[in-house]
């Protein structure tokens, strides 16, 4: 199972700047290993405010039991506070490694909260939509949240690109979307790729 795991960071008063540097240095090690046993599959950074330290990321676990093993396990963890959310699985998904993340565009992470359509047929064009996208390479991945709620990973190369992309979805009429610009984290697996 996939979850997305926001990861706030709060070093505390007093710590020195060798400690905090010892502290990043065994958490980007420990982020290389849980890559490589297939654990964190990307990581991000949100826009940050000065001072704040958060992360995004997708990780794999069979449970939230071990899910929290894995966090738990993570040197920054002394320091931080992690909120998961489980990712379903969504029909329309490319699935992780499908489509070619842009090293010239920009990804979002979209929550999409759907309405109810007065059209039967708008889940058959948006599937449609949808795989027509991620072979444009602008839809990475898609999860369900819940029965009418949906996150997504995009990528596009400007916010404008993107807010008309999100524009002339098949559902657009019925969603309300939240989208957030994401930049690479220095552990993202996609960077040793």
């Amino acid at each position: 199972m996939e979850y997305l795991v926001t990861m706030v960071t709060r070093v505390p008063d007093g710590t020195s700047e060798q400690e905090v540097d010892d502290v990043r240095a065994r958490e980007a090690a420990n982020t290389a290993r849980l890559v490589t046993r297939g654990k964190m599959l990307r990581l991000w950074r949100p826009p940050l405010g000065p001072g704040e330290w958060r992360s995004i990321g997708v990780f794999t676990a069979g449970d939230a039991d071990e899910l929290e093993t894995t966090l738990a396990g993570m040197p920054l963890r002394v320091w931080r506070t992690d909120s998961a959310t489980p990712l379903g699985e969504h029909p329309n998904d490319p699935g992780p490694g499908t489509v070619k993340v842009r090293p010239d565009w920009t990804e979002y992470l979209v929550t999409l909260d759907v309405g109810e359509p007065d059209d039967d047929e708008v889940f058959e064009r948006e599937a449609e939509r949808a795989r027509e996208l991620a072979a444009q390479g602008h839809l990475e991945r898609l999860w369900r949240l819940g029965e009418r709620r949906f996150a997504g990973v995009w990528q596009a190369a400007d916010p404008a690109e993107l807010d008309e992309i999100l524009r002339a979805l098949p559902l657009a009429k019925w969603l309300t979307i939240d989208t957030v610009p994401l930049t690479r984290h220095p552990s993202d697996p996609e960077e040793t790729r």
